[in-house]
């Protein structure tokens, strides 16, 4: 970010900042009042944005989104912060922010979110930061980072509201609006850069695109598994809509009691899945049974994102030690349920993995015969 320094080793070091600084708030009574805490907030998120803001002036033409992950940076060291505080690692960061911010902080699901934004989030913005010094593409990982940011705001913020501290909601709430909005910001201005395309000759294209998924044992896989997690999405879906079929309610009481949790984040999720993702799956089953639909190049991404992300919340809230006991895993059903989880969440990155490797099949679809004129040029 300085002359001398990377500008991801500059990101770096202003992140590292966060937790000095929670540090101080926490022992100044006098920024501990839940509407300075929303001031100080934004007050030293534009000191952020300055600094970085400042410290890029010589440079031209530089990329809106590098600020985006540089604010977005620190933000992550203030989550990861939290989360080795509620699992006692450290202490005497986050007392006054979880008394008269943010409360919900120290719910499973939010601790779990903090892991990964800390951990995950943190190690790709940097990955992009460093690329766009580079003049390298980062369309592929931003996609991958925006699916998840957008999908980590969309359960966290309806969840906060209609869960048990949705009555007690202090001013620190509102901190949570942008980071949804940036996201998706971000999300967009990718989607309308061009896409990085490998050559492939236009009668590959066509050959690949001739084939029926029967023959593609690959996709006829990843099909078959789309089509499973549809139906384990909608099974869960009327598991927290409380349907009274015996199915859902063995389900819910031998299997996943963590989807019943008052704190609204599991049931959020499960209708996010529903309305969300059970369209996208259906979609990507057409996709990949259907020749030339580029669109899953890149939605395939996002939704890797996004349902990495909510799995990785989903499955570590159900086991930690802050959910009630008769909320986690039951130790019978465990090894079914920790499979089935796992499998709904790697699908879709072996569904991003497969069109990122072999992109063929989803390029525009070759008009008849100029394959064969590409053949009798050669």
């Amino acid at each position: 970010m300085g002359i001398s320094l990377p500008q991801e080793a500059g990101v770096l070091i202003l992140s590292l900042i966060a937790p000095f600084l929670l540090c101080g708030m926490n022992n100044v009574p006098a920024v501990q009042e839940p509407a300075v805490i929303l001031v100080m907030g934004a007050v030293v998120l534009l000191s952020v944005f300055l600094v970085v803001y400042l410290t890029m002036r010589h440079k031209k033409d530089v990329d809106p989104l590098f600020y985006v992950f540089a604010e977005l940076s620190f933000t992550c060291m203030v989550g990861l912060t939290n989360a080795l505080e509620q699992d006692g690692y450290i202490k005497g960061f986050m007392g006054f922010y979880l008394k008269k911010g943010e409360p919900y902080l120290t719910t499973s699901y939010a601790i779990m979110m903090c892991y990964w934004d800390g951990i995950v989030h943190f190690t790709l913005q940097l990955l992009m930061v460093r690329r766009l010094s580079q003049g390298t593409s980062f369309r592929s990982h931003g996609l991958f980072w925006a699916g998840s940011s957008i999908a980590n705001q969309i359960v966290f913020i309806p969840g906060i509201v209609i869960g048990k501290y949705g009555s007690s909601i202090l001013p620190a709430f509102w901190r949570n609006i942008p980071f949804l909005v940036l996201p998706i910001y971000c999300a967009v201005a990718l989607l309308c850069r061009p896409r990085e395309m490998p050559v492939i000759p236009a009668d590959e294209v066509a050959a690949q695109q001739k084939k029926s998924v029967l023959t593609r044992p690959v996709d006829l896989l990843l099909s078959l598994m789309l089509l499973g997690g549809m139906a384990f999405t909608v099974l869960r879906a009327f598991v927290v809509l409380d349907c009274r079929l015996d199915m859902c309610f063995t389900f819910i009481y031998q299997y996943e009691p963590y989807l019943k949790d008052n704190v609204a984040f599991p049931k959020v999720m499960m209708l996010t899945f529903l309305f969300y993702g059970l369209p996208l799956m259906g979609a990507c089953v057409y996709g990949l049974n259907t020749p030339g639909n580029g669109w899953m190049l890149d939605w395939t991404l996002l939704f890797a994102g996004a349902m990495t992300q909510a799995q990785w919340c989903h499955i570590g809230a159900s086991l930690h030690s802050h959910t009630p006991f008769t909320y986690r895993i039951p130790s019978d059903a465990w090894r079914m349920v920790m499979g089935l989880n796992v499998v709904y969440m790697a699908v879709p990155l072996l569904l991003a993995l497969r069109c990122a490797l072999l992109p063929a099949y989803f390029m525009p679809v070759v008009p008849k015969g100029q394959a064969d004129k590409e053949k009798k040029r050669k």
